[in-house]
């Protein structure tokens, strides 16, 4: 079972917005809440974390608010704006925020390549 702390501090994340590069206009929104524990959510937390571009698309998201196609987890990722999700092996909150922001990172520096 993941770490309580991890999920107590994304807890506290609901609703905090994060510039990341102010010349590529890039920014965080986080959407977290607690739910009732069941077997597709069996840590109790509704989540939501995005990075938007400066017209404000999503172009990256992790999040549980559905099933990925064809599979029964809900826990997934959107790697670009238009990928419909792929399943995102969720192992604890601490994990999860690394592998958000590592993509961050990767689409931060890919666009100031460009």
């Amino acid at each position: 079972m993941p770490n309580k702390i991890g999920w107590g501090y994304l807890l506290s994340l609901h609703g905090a917005v994060f510039f990341v590069d102010e010349s590529l206009g890039c920014w965080v929104k986080f959407v977290v809440i607690q739910v009732p524990v069941t077997q597709e959510i069996p840590h109790g937390i509704s989540y939501s974390i995005t990075l938007h571009n400066r017209r404000g698309m999503r172009i990256l998201g992790f999040d549980n608010a559905h099933r990925v196609e064809k599979q029964l987890k809900r826990d997934h990722w959107h790697k670009t704006a238009t990928d419909t999700g792929r399943y995102y092996a969720l192992e604890s909150a601490d994990q999860l925020l690394a592998d958000f922001w590592r993509e961050v990172d990767r689409i931060v520096k890919e666009s100031q390549d460009e």
